[in-house]
């Protein structure tokens, strides 16, 4: 397992559990990257999501702006929203000429037909682009909660064929997970992935902290675990959807499993459902009030 080639902050132990974390960002979020920039640590993987109402311009706009502004561009692509290996290879070769990538994240995407020849991350993977132009880390999606589409079993077996995949093309692989709102299947998903021989970096997704509508909304979106029980040890009552909620038990939580220690590479992912800087000044508070 080749470390750096993820981010050179793996090769180093994390003292705490908000340390080396990673943040996502829509390509319409520049003007809220500029404002919150001063408040997040130099080299930050900052993700850009493959949003289908912005453009391909949009997106590299902005990973040419996480790279300005001194933090590490991590470009989504989604396999079935791509129409052609043109489209791919022109959005892959100037993010890399303008941005300096070298890390991308890939998925399947929602459409349920592919709008051209990718269904899928490993379809992606094979036309052999990522390796040519440089990539040097490729993240893929973990699911601890299940997926919709596959059984866990399948959800098993297709992250074991990316991840040979990858390895096969000389680059490195990275997980990043669905977010929760509960410990429990997160670390029971570890201790397994751990137990099967896995050994990559795993980043842990985080809901940042947002109304409750807005946490609830994506939860069904993605089918994320969300029943009366787990939502109100995360501080949300299901008769009462006003108000707002944020992860501080959930973080506690992670703490005291040991997330950080415990588990082999892990780090935190944050997903700014409630606002990308509101997101970044939660995290700061957090650290300031429990980390040591």
């Amino acid at each position: 397992m080749e470390i750096p080639a993820i981010h050179p902050n793996w090769a180093r132990a994390p003292s705490s559990i908000t340390e080396g974390y990673s943040l996502e960002m829509i390509a319409k979020d520049r003007p809220v990257l500029r404002a919150a920039a001063s408040k997040i640590a130099t080299e930050t993987p900052i993700a850009i999501t493959f949003l289908p109402n912005e453009s391909m311009e949009d997106r590299v706009a902005a990973a040419v702006e996480v790279r300005q502004l001194g933090f590490e561009p991590m470009p989504h692509l989604s396999a079935r929203r791509i129409a052609s290996l043109a489209e791919l290879e022109g959005a892959l070769a100037r993010s890399v000429a303008e941005a300096g990538v070298k890390r991308v994240f890939l998925v399947a995407g929602d459409p349920p037909q592919p709008a051209g020849p990718f269904a899928d991350a490993l379809s992606l993977l094979q036309t052999g682009v990522f390796e040519r132009s440089g990539i040097r880390a490729v993240g893929i999606a973990g699911h601890p909660e299940g997926h919709p589409a596959m059984s866990q079993a399948e959800c098993w077996q297709w992250l074991k064929a990316k991840h040979e995949d990858i390895t096969a093309r000389g680059m490195a692989t990275l997980i990043v997970t669905q977010f929760g709102f509960d410990t429990a299947p997160f670390l029971a998903w570890l201790k397994e992935l751990r137990g099967r021989g896995f050994d990559m970096p795993v980043r842990i997704g985080v809901p940042g902290p947002a109304g409750v509508k807005t946490l609830l909304r994506f939860a069904a979106r993605c089918g994320v675990g969300a029943s009366a029980s787990v939502m109100s040890k995360y501080g949300i009552s299901l008769t009462n959807l006003i108000g707002s909620a944020g992860p501080d038990a959930l973080m506690n939580e992670f703490a005291e499993a040991g997330l950080a220690t415990e588990y082999g590479p892990v780090r935190l992912h944050f997903y700014p459902f409630g606002g990308f800087e509101r997101t970044v000044d939660w995290i700061n508070a957090y650290a300031k009030a429990h980390d040591r």
